[in-house]
């Protein structure tokens, strides 16, 4: 029997069939899937063979291929990835720049890593009722910096609904993944474009400008317009995993675009002479923040690294 995952509690899975019934599933013991070390190697979104057993519950017994997904290191074990979800049409990172604080470093990590497993990613800025003067102006720059490069940027306000038209349009018949740090109002958001879900929603803390955690686990959620929604938990930091120096340059792609003028096939764009790369971030035609990104992962090698906060 053939089914979607459509969430994830940690052991148990529940996979919506194609004849639309919803059966809680577990893996087999012995389940793996190959040339991936991951802490979920079944995530929401993918598509699996399920076999029934006398309990009415299942096993999992295959999984498809899959399109693609979003894969970060796993939070407490730095040698294995954790698969956040698979097989989307889109993800959409919801961002504040402020209330609490999306850092540049961690927008850039989450698009490294959807780049290097092909997905389309659209960049949301919420909370624009609440930015005013710097804040107003931290959040032109930052659009204007990702317009430029090439991912598309909306602004919006869950709370007042400002934006939330446009934001719906994005969403008609597509599968797509929202993320973000706790606290940037993607429940709230989510509350606004499905009206019978009724997430839990948290308060930001005034003292540490963070949020906390308001979901524990990842559900696909259907939208009256057609497509999926993916609610997932906030996200602290983003380590990237199964990334070689030299293909890093290829998932920032105003630095990919100079790269191919570089002297050394092999260059790391960092101390390199003939580096058309350093060349164009001394002119400004690429951004120190978005090379500062660069550079962080290609340090991730230190398997401390991940634990910091991006």
């Amino acid at each position: 029997m053939r089914g979607l995952v459509i969430k994830n509690t940690g052991s148990w899975y529940t996979v919506r069939t194609d004849g639309g019934r919803d059966v809680e599933s577990k893996i087999k013991g012995n389940f793996r899937l190959h040339d991936i070390r991951a802490t979920n190697p079944v995530a929401v979104g993918d598509r699996v063979d399920i076999e029934m057993n006398r309990e009415g519950t299942a096993f999992i017994t295959e999984i498809e291929d899959r399109a693609n997904c979003i894969v970060r290191r796993a939070s407490n074990l730095s040698r294995q990835s954790h698969v956040i979800a698979a097989n989307l049409d889109q993800a959409m990172l919801i961002v504040t720049v402020n209330y609490p604080v999306t850092t540049t470093i961690f927008i850039d990590r989450f698009l490294a890593a959807a780049e290097a497993y092909a997905v389309p990613v659209k960049i949301i800025f919420n909370k624009t009722d609440r930015f005013q003067g710097a804040d107003r102006e931290a959040l032109e720059r930052l659009t204007e910096l990702y317009t430029g490069i090439g991912y598309p940027c909306f602004k919006l306000s869950a709370k007042s609904g400002e934006g939330m038209d446009g934001l719906k349009e994005e969403l008609k018949n597509k599968i797509t993944l929202l993320s973000g740090h706790s606290g940037v109002g993607k429940s709230t958001l989510i509350n606004k474009l499905v009206s019978d879900v009724h997430l839990k929603t948290g308060a930001i803390s005034e003292y540490h400008n963070k949020g906390v955690h308001t979901t524990t686990f990842s559900e696909m959620i259907p939208l009256s317009d057609g497509g999926y929604l993916i609610d997932t938990p906030g996200i602290k930091g983003f380590g990237t995993i199964e990334m070689k120096d030299a293909e890093i340059s290829h998932y920032f792609p105003e630095i990919f675009k100079y790269a191919a003028g570089c002297k050394f096939g092999n260059c790391t764009h960092r101390h390199e002479p003939g580096c058309v790369v350093l060349q164009a971030l001394s002119e400004q035609n690429i951004s120190r923040s978005r090379y500062k990104s660069y550079l962080s992962i290609l340090k991730d090698k230190d398997e401390n690294k991940y634990r910091e906060e991006y």
